[in-house]
C-alpha cells in the first residue's frame, strides 16, 4: 500500500499538526512518516504555515512543525501552471486555488484540509473528483480505519 495514498496537506492541516502534536493532522504526519501514505506539499504552502504559526502560535509550535517536517519529508511539489490556478478558481476562491491546482499537479489522491468553508462543501468535493478532499481526522477514518 506504501504511497498507493498521496495526501496533499494544505497549511490548516500543517498549523493543526504543529500546533497540536497529538491531533488527527499530527497522527497523518505519523502515517506518511511510516511510510504508508506519501505527503505532497508546495512551498508556497510550508511558508503560509511557518508564518500562520509563528504569529499566532507559542513557539513550541513553530518548532514542532520543524520537527514535523523532519519526520515527515514530504514530495515538494513544484508551483502549478498560472493556467492551473486560475482554471482552479472556479471551484474555490482565488486565495485558495494555488491549493487546489498543486493538489491536481501533485497527482494526489486527497487533498487534507481543515478549511470547511472553501475545500468541505459538496460542491468543491465533487468538482476535483476522483480527488477526494476531508478533515485529516476524517482521512484516517475513512482510508485507514482509524479515529
Amino acid at each position: 500500500m506504501a504511497h498507493d495514498l498521496r495526501v496533499f496537506l494544505d497549511a490548516s492541516a500543517l498549523i493543526a499538526a504543529g500546533a497540536s502534536p497529538l491531533g488527527g493532522s499530527a497522527l497523518v504526519a505519523q502515517v506518511c512518516a511510516r511510510g504508508l501514505t506519501q505527503a505532497l506539499v508546495t512551498r508556497r504552502v510550508l511558508l503560509e504555515a511557518e508564518r500562520n504559526l509563528d504569529a499566532k502560535f507559542p513557539p513550541t509550535a513553530l518548532l514542532e512543525f520543524y520537527n514535523l517536517l523532519g519526520r515527515l519529508n514530504p514530495q515538494i511539489v513544484p508551483p502549478p501552471a498560472p493556467a492551473e490556478v486560475q482554471a482552479a478558481t472556479l471551484i474555490v476562491p482565488s486565495e485558495d486555488a494555488h491549493v487546489l491546482a498543486a493538489t491536481r499537479t501533485g497527482r494526489a489522491t486527497h487533498l487534507l484540509t481543515s478549511d470547511r468553508s472553501h475545500f468541505l462543501g459538496q460542491a468543491a468535493r465533487e468538482a476535483i473528483l476522483p480527488i477526494v478532499i476531508r478533515t485529516p481526522g476524517g482521512f484516517l477514518s475513512a482510508c485507514l480505519g482509524r479515529s
